[in-house]
């Protein structure tokens, strides 16, 4: 009788105990997703003031820029989830490295100030946007892990956990950067 008292004892200290952890682990995947929106909002706000700076410049470049517009209310949307977010945040990241590559091709624009300081802040946020996605990611892994190694996936199921979707780079960004050498005629 003591035994089977020991034992369910410590079957129910063992299901404590995996209880708190998966739920410390969502917290932290929580956590670590609101430090990634934190910088997603700062980019959001860059967007219009980097859109309105170069409007003027870009005739050829419209399309870009309604794009980006779309992308970012989608993303500002109150009736998308956290998945959802993940891809458009990857498409807006594509759509603005192609107005910062397009911004190249225009002298005049490249020389602005008001153009310059965007560029500063995004580039700033994008490397903060990037530390961030790391530390998600990081989260999401042990998370998932915990989601499906036993003993934990059996309590994880009973709560209704499943896996989360990391922060990835899309397949059309992972193509290797031209390196070649620009050559210059004097």
């Amino acid at each position: 009788m003591i035994y089977l008292l020991v034992s369910v004892v410590l079957l129910a200290l063992a299901a404590l105990l995996l209880y708190n952890s998966l739920i410390r682990k969502k917290n932290d995947v929580e956590n670590a997703f609101a430090s990634v929106d934190v910088m997603l909002k700062r980019r959001y706000d860059l967007i219009p003031a980097l859109v309105e700076a170069v409007k003027g410049y870009m005739n050829y470049e419209r399309d870009i820029l309604v794009k980006i517009t779309a992308l970012r209310a989608n993303a500002l949307s109150d009736n998308i989830s956290n998945e959802e977010r993940v891809v458009i945040e990857n498409q807006i990241r594509q759509k603005l490295s192609d107005i910062l590559v397009a911004v190249e091709n225009y002298p005049d624009l490249k020389a602005n100030q008001n153009v310059l300081k965007l560029q500063g802040a995004i580039n700033e946020t994008e490397e903060q946007l990037s530390a961030s996605r790391r530390a998600f990611n990081a989260a999401v892994t042990i998370f998932n892990n915990s989601v499906e190694v036993f003993p934990s996936n059996i309590l994880a199921a009973m709560m209704g956990f499943r896996r989360r979707t990391l922060f990835e780079i899309p397949e059309s960004q992972k193509a290797r950067p031209d390196v070649s050498p620009v050559t210059s005629s004097r």
